[in-house]
């Protein structure tokens, strides 16, 4: 039986006088989650798999951390701001990154920017994002919801040792801590702690004011509010980790600032590498080839196949970044591969563990179905498909629903759906093998459709025009 994830939401403000008296510690809501110290080879681990790249304050990650790490169960978060209803791979290196640390039983906490999202984070970007509406990022907030949700029961299901413990999942929105929050009170007492300078010398800041459009003030002011969440989780959840990817890193800069002057108490920061194809362009939405992790935006197939189609120089990387495999493992897989080239095994077990983990185990059978239905011409797949996952794989092809009438020929079926023009030619195109149903020739204009061999036993007909012109039939009165 699966095991369900623990997963809390926080929607209340806190007001400051609070903020600065509480030091709640998350806690389980069952002794599955029951929480033990980390092993001191933990980040290190994580190092050789490629998952961490720098770590803030220099160097804390080769004394500091490790130590801090050892002491007991810590909190670690990681942000995402809701600008699409949907994350996308580009994002599932950091959701990987906070797996690896609830396995090692520490405490996860995912900020879902409800408010951030509203002002813009500059970093990495050439121009301002264009301003969404309230609506649509609650909207946006719900869709990222469910993919980190499904990802982390997935992950917990079939990825993680039962007989291990897990640390506890909380998933916020800091609109939350926000929303009653004056804009004159919240710079009287959080705004003075920050210097201009300081805040103009970031990275993110000096490549927006030397370009042509320049830099507004709402965007200047993201890294106030990023720095301002580490300090609420600080103190709220006793959070002295933060995860981001590095072009993240003047935001951790700013929290870390900011908490060690109103509190002193020492917090870090770690940045993961941003994740790039095999020519080096970013794997996420602005760079226009985003691949989604919700159902509706990105099949199931369709992610199968992304990682299925990485070529050799990137999947031994994409292995030890977005699976659970031991990295002796990962090594022995590419012996394998370098044995025999052909057989692609390394990008067939890179495809099923990230689609297992992102969609769940009927979501990589549903991409093995589609996979043998396209490029295997295997009936059988197309029999076990439902309509849902033959309108994900043909998403280009017409679908129509048609009532079975006695006696329907192979020439009817085509002109039901307009796949092939009226009168003779029509005709001659069916009589010279252009058509084909359910990956068979169907040359005989006159045939009457039979069951089982035109027409599945779902009560669908694969039909095709030609190379890539695709009909999907669903057939009614049966």
């Amino acid at each position: 039986m699966a095991v369900p994830m623990v997963c809390r939401y926080v929607w209340r403000h806190v007001s400051r006088s609070f903020l600065k008296r509480a030091r709640v510690r998350l806690t389980a809501d069952s002794k599955l989650h029951r929480s033990s110290p980390a092993h001191g080879d933990f980040l290190l681990s994580l190092h050789k798999r490629g998952i961490l790249k720098d770590s803030f304050p220099e160097g804390a990650a080769q004394d500091q951390l490790p130590r801090l790490l050892q002491s007991g169960s810590q909190t670690v978060y990681c942000g995402f701001d809701p600008t699409a209803d949907s994350l996308h791979v580009g994002n599932l290196l950091a959701l990987v990154g906070l797996l690896h640390f609830r396995s090692a039983g520490h405490h996860v906490v995912v900020v879902l920017g409800g408010a951030t999202a509203q002002i813009g984070d500059p970093s990495g970007k050439a121009s301002e994002r264009e301003r969404l509406s309230a609506e649509v990022v609650e909207a946006n907030t719900r869709g990222i919801r469910e993919s980190i949700q499904r990802i982390f029961t997935n992950h917990e299901v079939h990825f993680h040792d039962s007989s291990k413990a897990l640390g506890t999942v909380t998933v916020l929105n800091n609109l939350s801590w926000y929303k009653n929050c004056g804009v004159v009170d919240f710079l009287s007492e959080v705004g003075r702690h920050f210097r201009m300078g300081t805040m103009l010398s970031r990275h993110s800041v000096q490549s927006r004011l030397k370009s042509a459009d320049g830099m507004s003030l709402t965007e200047f002011t993201y890294q106030v509010f990023q720095a301002y969440d580490f300090y609420h989780l600080n103190q709220i959840y006793g959070c002295r980790i933060q995860l981001g990817g590095t072009d993240q890193l003047g935001n951790l800069m700013s929290g870390h600032e900011y908490i060690h002057k109103v509190s002193g108490e020492e917090v870090y920061g770690l940045t993961i590498p941003l994740v790039t194809s095999s020519v080096g362009d970013k794997l996420g939405k602005t760079a226009g080839n985003a691949v989604w992790l919700n159902r509706d935006k990105t099949a199931p197939f369709d992610l199968y196949q992304f990682f299925l189609r990485q070529p050799d120089a990137s999947v031994e990387g994409y292995l030890k970044l977005f699976t659970f495999l031991p990295v002796a493992e990962v090594e022995k897989l590419m012996e394998q591969q370098r044995e025999d080239p052909g057989k692609r095994l390394v990008q067939k077990r890179l495809a099923a563990e990230v689609t297992k983990l992102v969609h769940g185990k009927e979501g990589l059978e549903s991409a093995k179905r589609c996979t043998k239905a396209l490029y295997h011409s295997s009936a059988h797949a197309l029999e076990e498909m439902s309509d849902e996952e033959l309108q994900e794989l043909f998403k280009e092809a017409p679908f129509h629903e048609l009532l079975l009438e006695p006696g329907t020929t192979v020439i009817n079926a085509c002109r039901k759906v307009n796949a092939i023009p009226d009168g003779p030619r029509g005709y001659q195109m069916v009589s010279e093998g252009a058509v084909w149903i359910n990956h068979s020739r169907a040359d005989n204009p006159e045939q009457v459709l039979i069951p089982k061999l035109h027409i599945l036993s779902n009560g669908l007909t694969l039909l095709r025009v030609g190379k890539r012109n695709f009909y999907i039939i669903k057939w009614l009165g049966l």
